[in-house]
């Protein structure tokens, strides 16, 4: 027994070495492997492929679905890549576009960097609610009907007690990038975070200066967003509105007559003769809610107007306006334009031609 026991001794350490070389060469040759996966591309793909990554995906999930997009060669070899770097935790999520041709390392770069493919919305200072539902339409991304009902009366509107007028002037005009399927509240929620920034406790500040609340503060700067075609003008044309009001007379202002909660659109000749809620020429004061989404130089015109004396203005053909502090003296600045300019050119300008104190009628320029 003793005597066969180093032959023995010999064979286990013979067969402990030859395992640990089979080892040692299954771990080379599975790194070589992967080093060679990661090295090589995929295949080119004819079409785009689409990789929608959700942020409850785990990782086996995540390297399933490019498998299945064929982005990557081999599932197993790519959840191995993605343990072994640890990438779990790095991978964002989002829509992704992948057409071939493309390492590994490629591939899950896009993932962590969050290279998603994305719909770049761009938003004018301006643009109304419905505006807006039909640029998002023309994009793909939702149907205008259903973005423009949510976004005065759907459920993000009634969570944030934002009725009866909802999210009109308060979707805040930026470009945006949006991933296709993007629901429409998500984007109401994404323009809404994006004008809520900006209400930091300077601006709070000047609404209290100014005796005013961030609705009235909203709906003054979309009506001057509307009104002035220069920003430069801006702040003038907001110290004409708050003159107006200080002392009792209506805004008398074309483009809230011309807005329509619920979308119905009419000339400005029309409206200003249509009674509604948002029409100023029939009342003293602000209409019931923005008439537009204003940027940030229109709301900046509400919080810092010029200190003028103006109550009225009219419209230069060029877009700019002239002010004046009379009734006498504005209808004498809108003879001059009419006798240098078209009356129908004049009469294509939104810009309020006010009745003055002495007036009974509107004073509206007559198309010829």
């Amino acid at each position: 027994m003793m005597s066969g026991s180093p032959s023995l001794m010999r064979r286990l350490v013979a067969n402990y070495r030859l395992f640990k070389a089979f080892l040692l060469a299954g771990v080379t040759l599975g790194i070589f492997l992967l080093a060679m996966f990661s090295l090589t591309p995929g295949p080119r793909l004819a079409h785009p492929q689409i990789v929608p990554l959700k942020p409850t995906d785990s990782l086996t999930k995540v390297v399933l679905k490019l498998r299945r997009a064929r982005a990557v060669r081999s599932f197993w070899l790519a959840l191995a890549y993605a343990r072994a770097l640890g990438l779990k935790r790095r991978i964002k999520p989002g829509v992704y576009a992948f057409v071939g041709n493309e390492r590994i390392d490629q591939v899950f770069g896009h993932l962590i960097r969050g290279d998603s493919l994305a719909v770049t919305v761009v938003i004018p200072e301006g643009f109304t609610v419905w505006q807006i539902a039909e640029r998002l339409e023309r994009l793909g991304l939702v149907c205008a009907d259903d973005f423009a009902k949510a976004a005065i009366s759907g459920p993000v509107v009634r969570a944030l007690h934002m009725e009866p007028t909802g999210a009109e002037g308060y979707l805040f005009p930026a470009t945006y990038y949006f991933a296709p399927g993007v629901g429409g509240d998500e984007i109401i929620l994404t323009m809404l975070a994006r004008f809520y920034r900006i209400l930091d406790r300077q601006v709070e500040e000047r609404e209290f200066a100014l005796g005013i609340n961030t609705h009235q503060m909203v709906t003054l700067a979309s009506i001057i967003e509307k009104e002035a075609k220069r920003p430069e003008e801006q702040p003038i044309i907001a110290s004409v509105f708050y003159n107006r009001m200080r002392l009792g007379m209506p805004l008398q202002s074309d483009p809230t007559a011309e807005y329509d909660p619920q979308f119905v659109v009419r000339s400005a000749h029309e409206a200003v003769h249509t009674a509604s809620a948002f029409n100023t020429y029939d009342f003293v004061g602000l209409p019931p809610g923005p008439i537009a989404n204003p940027g940030l130089s229109a709301i900046k015109a509400v919080l810092y107007p010029a200190q003028t004396d103006y109550l009225y203005f009219v419209a230069r053909s060029d877009g700019s306006h002239v002010f004046s502090r009379s009734f006498a003296e504005h209808r004498r600045a809108v003879a001059a334009l009419r006798a240098v300019t078209s009356p129908a050119r004049l009469g294509e300008s939104s810009a309020p031609l006010f009745r003055g104190p002495q007036s009974t009628a509107r004073h509206k320029p007559k198309k010829k």
